[in-house]
């Protein structure tokens, strides 16, 4: 098993904004190679497919604790990067896939290189600090725990006296 480093960051949203506008661009060069014509829903989803991986995952709480399973099968752990924030978790990879004409023909290949981005909102706040990663099999596991919630407190109020 091979642990995964983490790091904490304050907001995920300019990583998702960027991936947004990656996508948004393809899509608009695909609308473009027909000269206007099409389906833009289609182009978004081709360049979406084209551009970025997003693997499956499950998020689960138990015991005060979230799990995050993706499956990253045929990644190395040293491609994989986990980035947390107490709202959200990114999971960032790299694959690469390549033919050699030394080991024969290749007649069909379902392989892909490309990256993989995936981020996953967090229903609760959890404490970055005490966060793990962990990687094997061509599963990354993620616990966290939620974070301690500030309770509410009463505050009694008292009458300010004034002098006389």
């Amino acid at each position: 098993m091979a642990n995964v480093p983490m790091t904490q960051k304050d907001s995920i949203v300019d990583q998702v904004e960027q991936w947004h506008r990656r996508i948004a661009n393809r899509a608009y060069d695909l609308f473009l190679g027909r000269n206007g014509w099409g389906d833009a829903i289609g182009d978004w989803l081709s360049a979406e497919q084209e551009l970025v991986r997003k693997p499956a995952v499950e998020l689960r709480e138990h015991d005060g604790t979230f799990t995050v399973a993706a499956a990253l099968p045929g990644i190395d752990a040293k491609d994989i990067s986990v980035e947390i924030t107490p709202q959200d978790v990114v999971i960032k990879a790299e694959t690469e896939h390549k033919h050699t004409d030394n080991k024969g023909q290749v007649h069909r290949c379902e392989f892909t290189s490309g990256k993989v981005f995936r981020s996953l909102a967090f229903p609760k706040p959890v404490d970055t600090a005490k966060a793990k990663a962990e990687y094997q099999n061509g599963m990354l596991n993620i616990t966290v725990p939620i974070a301690a919630e500030a309770g509410a407190k009463r505050v009694d109020v008292k009458v300010a006296q004034t002098a006389a």
